[in-house]
């Protein structure tokens, strides 16, 4: 009898919690789905939005040019498209576009820790950017475990990306100074409520450009404390990346936009012509694969691309000037920073190599620097940011605490 009442109350349990699971599923599918006709319903606002005031309105580094809440945010969360003032690499003002979010519930006095993305390759068009995509939070890995943390995340398009501007692919203090003004443009929401604590965070280019920012933020941006850097397969030393392709489709793919983004941006330095180490094939075919995105596009990438394998460098600019001084000052590792230091990898990559990776982290080590490398046998190079999350929460929980 007892026994038979238990086995009723244990049903009446079971379908209770089932019922809860259900509604909650209902719940999360429900916001889903308003977030995503969020998205298709504001994706005629993006190319509004990105179109700058005449005239611009002055402004410091970080202070916002315009900001529009966006009804497709993730569940039980607030975002805002915003765009805002930064600098390049010689200090001339730049506007440059991002997207912030944060989650629901007070923010902890102080304001909330922000984790500052710096997304990997995209392109280097203005519509090859983030938040030009249906889903602006597609791209940021991690997203939902930062949120779910408290944090708020802050992610760049860079200079040219978004909105009109400078070509900065791969010049490291431009990307850099985006990263470090999104999280000051991020402070600017008054209802974000964003504090000074940041991490830094960044996938390929966009590792690159983090750690940059780490080495520049205590003379670009003081009033924020740097608590922590990570960064899954880094383009960390861009001599090390373009030897490793000089000869196969990601070196071409590559190299189309970041050769012609170097010959713009060093316009003024002896030899840095981009006829002076592309191929006249190459420099043919750079303006249309820099109008083509890498993940829209990546096949007719590829199909212009392909022909130009082996014949796309006049020479090695890891050892032709002023190339090579160029790659090495778009490098990171060239002075330390206080805040710790994650490095994931995956050893299937086969873009950014491993053994590079390696070699970066016992140099940062050498400068005296705390630092994490995480190895994810299985992971490449699409993959190694979204497998290391797991390892990176729980790095962050110990360094944040």
């Amino acid at each position: 009898m007892n026994s038979t009442r238990g086995t009723h109350r244990g049903r009446r349990v079971a379908g209770v919690v089932s019922a809860v699971v259900l509604m909650l599923v209902a719940v999360l599918v429900g916001a889903e789905g308003m977030r995503v006709g969020g998205d298709v319903a504001e994706a005629g606002d993006r190319a509004a939005f990105s179109v700058q005031p005449s005239p611009v309105p002055v402004g410091v580094p970080g202070a916002l040019v315009k900001s529009e809440e966006l009804v497709g945010a993730p569940p039980l969360t607030r975002a805002w498209r915003i765009m805002y003032h930064s600098t390049d690499l010689n200090g001339a003002d730049v506007i440059v576009t991002g997207v912030l979010v944060v989650p629901f519930g007070a923010a902890p006095e102080g304001g909330r820790t922000v984790v500052s993305w710096g997304h990997p390759t995209t392109g280097s068009a203005p519509e090859c950017a983030p938040s030009f995509m249906v889903d602006p939070f597609l791209l940021t890995e991690g997203l939902r475990a930062m949120l779910d943390r408290g944090y708020a995340v802050v992610g760049t398009d860079y200079a040219g990306m978004g909105t009109a501007g400078p070509d900065s692919y791969l010049v490291a203090a431009t990307e850099a100074h985006n990263v470090l003004d999104a999280v000051r443009a991020a402070r600017r929401i008054p209802e974000a409520h964003v504090g000074a604590d940041v991490v830094l965070w960044g996938h390929s280019q966009g590792g690159q450009a983090v750690l940059r920012a780490a080495e520049l933020a205590g003379s670009y941006a003081p009033e924020l404390r740097i608590r922590a850097v990570a960064a899954a397969a880094p383009a960390a030393q861009l001599d090390r990346l373009v030897k490793a392709h000089l000869d196969d489709i990601s070196g071409v793919t590559i190299g189309s936009y970041a050769f012609p983004a170097y010959a713009r941006t060093y316009a003024a330095v002896p030899g840095a012509q981009l006829g002076a180490i592309l191929t006249p094939a190459a420099v043919a075919a750079a303006p249309t694969m820099n109008r083509l995105c890498l993940l829209s596009d990546l096949a007719e990438l590829h199909r212009i691309g392909t022909p130009l394998v082996g014949r796309f460098f006049l020479a090695d600019p890891t050892v032709t000037e002023p190339w090579r001084t160029l790659l090495l000052e778009n490098s990171a590792g060239t002075v330390s920073f206080d805040a710790p230091l994650f490095l994931a990898q995956g050893e299937s990559d086969t873009l950014v190599i491993p053994a590079d990776t390696r070699a970066f982290a016992d140099h940062e080590r050498t400068l005296g620097m705390d630092v994490t490398f995480e190895a994810i046998p299985f992971a490449d190079h699409g993959t190694v940011a979204y497998l290391a999350i797991p390892a990176l929460m729980s790095w962050l929980d110990q360094k944040l605490r």
